[in-house]
C-alpha cells in the first residue's frame, strides 16, 4: 500500500490556494475531469509550462520555426528559463511574427542558431550566469567600464551564423567585411555573447570553441571587439587592431530580416 503513495510537493493549504484560484478563473468539476482524463497527463504537463513560461504561448509563426530549427532556436521559452526574462507583452507582440521565411530557415537550419534577443547587456547575461556550475565566462573585467558592454538595444530576432564566415581568417576588419553576402550583417558583442552563451545553457553546445570572432562593436580605443575561445575557461571577450589577422580570427554574422 505504502508504495501508491503519490510523492506531494505541495502542502494541503497551498493546493487549496490553487484549487480557489482556479475556480475563481472558470476552473469547473467538466474542466477538472478532462484534466484527469487527459492521456499521458497531457493537459497538466501544459497548463505547467504555461505558467513556467508566464503564460507566454507561442505563435504559429514561431511554432512552425521550431519545427524547422529545432535545437538551434534559441526562442523566447528559453530567455525566460535560462536568462530570467519576464517579457512584456509590447515584447511578446513585437516576436510573435518569425521575418524570415519557411525557404530561408530551411536553408539556415544546420549553419544558424534563430534567437529571441532580450535586451540583456553583456555584464547583466554574465551576472545572470555567475552561479552556473561551468564556468561560462573567463575571467575578466577590462570590460566592464565599456560602453559596448553595458548596452541593451531592442528585442528582435536574429538569425546568427553559429561558425565564422567562410574564409575570414587572417584577414582585415575591411577584407572580412567584404566577404558578407548581401543579405548578411556583422552583429554586436552583445548579440554573439547572448547567442553563444544562451544556445550553451539550452543545449550543451559549445560555438566558437576554438577560434574568435570580430564583431561590430569597438571599444573606447577604437578596436574592434572579438568574441569566442569558449573553452571550459569559458568565453573570452577581447579586442584588436582592424588590421590585424591571425588564423584564429575571423568574422561574424547575422542574416538580415526579409
Amino acid at each position: 500500500m505504502g508504495s501508491s503513495i503519490v510523492s506531494r510537493t505541495l502542502s494541503v493549504h497551498k493546493e487549496h490556494e490553487v484549487l480557489l484560484k482556479l475556480e475563481a478563473a472558470g476552473f469547473t468539476d467538466e474542466l477538472a475531469q478532462r484534466v484527469i482524463d487527459s492521456k499521458g497527463n497531457d493537459l497538466a504537463a501544459k497548463v505547467v509550462r504555461l505558467i513556467t513560461n508566464g503564460g507566454f504561448e507561442p505563435t504559429t509563426s514561431q511554432k512552425r520555426a521550431r519545427e524547422i530549427m529545432g535545437r538551434n532556436m534559441f526562442g523566447v521559452e528559453e530567455a525566460i528559463t535560462h536568462f530570467g526574462v519576464t517579457p512584456s507583452r509590447q515584447q511578446i507582440a513585437g516576436l510573435s511574427e518569425i521575418p524570415w521565411s519557411v525557404a530561408t530557415l530551411e536553408r539556415a537550419k544546420e549553419t544558424h542558431v534563430l534567437v529571441a534577443v532580450f535586451p540583456l547587456s553583456i555584464l547583466e547575461i554574465r551576472g545572470k550566469v555567475a552561479t552556473q556550475a561551468s564556468r561560462l565566462f573567463y575571467d575578466q573585467d577590462w570590460y566592464n567600464k565599456q560602453a559596448f558592454a553595458k548596452e541593451k538595444d531592442e528585442t528582435e530576432w536574429k538569425l546568427v551564423r553559429k561558425t565564422p564566415v567562410a574564409n575570414s581568417t587572417s584577414k582585415t576588419w575591411p577584407e572580412q567585411q567584404a566577404l558578407l553576402a548581401t543579405n548578411e550583417e556583422t552583429p554586436t558583442a552583445r548579440v554573439m555573447v547572448y547567442t553563444i552563451i544562451g544556445h550553451f545553457l539550452a543545449t550543451g553546445e559549445r560555438l566558437f570553441k576554438k577560434i574568435y570572432v570580430r564583431c561590430s562593436d569597438v571599444g573606447s580605443d577604437g578596436y574592434r571587439v572579438r568574441v569566442g575561445h569558449f573553452d571550459s575557461d569559458g568565453l573570452h571577450v577581447a579586442y584588436l587592431w582592424v588590421g590585424f589577422r591571425n588564423d584564429d580570427i575571423g568574422v561574424s554574422a547575422a542574416r538580415k530580416s526579409e
